[in-house]
């Protein structure tokens, strides 16, 4: 079946075709400039917090240390993901994560070499998933519709707590899958086929989603393809994680969430067919996992639910809802910005499919009246989640002595050494140093950096840092700087 078929079937208006890009005309300059306000809008959130130390080393740092060496045709190391774990400081960012697409952004490190660049270039990434957000939703529900859902989804809550956590491989996400499901509806099969093949250079699970995809193309027709796709989608999870990691010095081990149902793969699979039910259960077994889950679904109103296309978000959100990580379930992190450009779509195909059901396909007033609300909901959430901290004057007012201090800090370290920093000074430092984290374990870098007067990961307390630095100096440091918290050590 292809994507014209598919089109038809999910109920689009017969009189909207798909527009050629370069006739869109005033489309064009609306779209542009959505883009434009949403990447700004992301981006100011993330500069703010980098020039105001609220960013951080674990996972700022880890991107900018990769980025940075593909900007100079080097091997990926990280060594400060090498150094935290005791495996080295040659260790290779395509271990910690299968993530080699960040090659990518190396270009953007050629016209401004430091995590800024990063920040800049997740934030256009976000906002380019809109033009074919709009694209698929003018196909199916009309034009109007198409510019309430795409406002919807710049103000959506996984994309907003994505941007707010410093940098991470999920900022190719959006636009792939927003790429692959448009493509594929519109008929285009090469360039959807090209964005999914793409996804499993993101992260070793990405397979996962081809393999969602898969299930997406079979159970609407595309048999063969989504045979073929779900096998590319099992067979890349298998090559990365079991093959490809496990031979570039990685431990497979860091990937498996899932002891309390097996030591591996194959136990947990006959776990959870010794018992099902139990198996059903544990997605909702957690008040954090049903929030989340709730919130996927609520911003398209519940109606994702009823689209094939949910298929394509479900394993990995069962990869997150069955992990023993509380940290996936969460809605506070990056993780269910994967999946919303899957689920919005969705939403705007259960919406066609329920009014084909209801025997008024085409509906533009419910099509506009169900935007509507959809765009409304977003707009409610945005206070509860990242994006609201950008009408709040606090926000840009940081506590001007403690930044003061950290600056004086950070200049007090000289370039090209290698320095244990805090993990709020690192994306400071890390354009000009080899910066590993400050840890209750030394690595006897020549320079450290501690912050005595707050909880910081990983240590925890303030104290722990304060005898940390007690014990380097009993052992030939000494102090160059502090204030306000801030100590700078050197070795002699």
């Amino acid at each position: 079946m292809t994507g014209d078929t598919l089109a038809a079937e999910s109920g689009a208006p017969a009189a909207i075709s798909t527009p050629r890009w370069l006739a869109f005309g005033g489309h064009r300059l609306r779209l542009g400039v959505m883009c434009v306000l949403a990447a700004t809008a992301y981006a100011v959130i993330g500069l703010v917090k980098l020039a105001t130390f609220r960013a951080t080393t674990f996972d700022l740092v880890i991107v900018d240390q990769a980025v940075r060496n593909y900007a100079h045709f080097r091997p990926p190391h990280i060594p400060v993901v090498g150094a935290f774990h005791g495996r080295g400081l040659d260790y290779l960012q395509i271990v910690d994560h299968f993530s080699p697409i960040y090659a990518l952004l190396a270009p953007f490190y050629w016209v401004h070499d430091g995590p800024g660049s990063l920040i800049v270039a997740q934030a256009l990434l976000f906002a380019a998933a809109i033009p074919f957000i709009w694209l698929f939703t003018r196909r199916v529900l009309g034009t109007a519709p198409a510019y309430l859902v795409s406002v919807a989804y710049a103000l959506s809550w996984p994309v907003a707590q994505a941007i707010a956590f410093d940098a991470h491989e999920v900022m190719f996400v959006p636009l792939l899958t927003a790429v692959m499901i448009e493509r594929y509806h519109a008929g285009k099969a090469l360039p959807a086929f090209a964005a999914m093949f793409a996804l499993v250079l993101v992260k070793e699970d990405m397979g996962l989603m081809v393999l969602g995809f898969g299930l997406y193309l079979f159970v609407t027709g595309d048999r063969f393809s989504g045979l073929c796709c779900a096998g590319i989608g099992v067979g890349a999870v298998m090559l990365t994680r079991g093959a490809l990691i496990p031979m570039l010095g990685g431990d497979t081990g860091d990937f498996w969430a899932y002891g309390h149902l097996g030591p591996d793969a194959p136990s947990a699979i006959l776990a959870m067919l010794r018992d099902p039910l139990s198996t059903l259960l544990l997605p909702f077994s957690d008040e954090a996992k049903v929030d989340t889950l709730f919130l996927l679904a609520w911003p398209t109103l519940l109606l994702c639910l009823l689209s094939p296309l949910s298929l394509v978000a479900l394993p990995h959100v069962l990869e997150r809802m069955l992990s023993d990580r509380a940290l996936w379930w969460q809605a506070d992190f990056q993780y269910s910005a994967f999946t919303v450009v899957i689920l919005f779509l969705a939403g705007v195909d259960g919406l066609s499919r329920l009014l084909r059901w209801a025997g008024r396909p085409g509906d533009r007033r419910l099509g506009l009246a169900w935007a509507a609300a959809v765009c409304a909901v977003a707009v409610t959430l945005v206070p509860r989640f990242a994006l609201d901290q950008l009408y709040h004057p606090s926000f840009y007012q940081a506590d001007q002595v403690k930044t003061a201090a950290a600056r004086a800090a950070a200049a007090r370290v000289p370039s090209g050494v290698q320095v244990e920093a805090v993990n709020s000074l690192g994306p400071a430092l890390t354009s000009r140093t080899t910066v590993l984290l400050w840890t209750a374990e030394s690595h006897g870098s020549p320079w450290v950096v501690a912050d005595t007067s707050r909880w910081e990961f990983p240590f925890g307390s303030a104290e722990d840092q304060a005898a940390q630095v007690g014990r380097l100096l009993s052992e030939g440091y000494s102090k160059v700087f502090e204030q306000d918290g801030y100590v700078v050590l050197r070795r002699t």
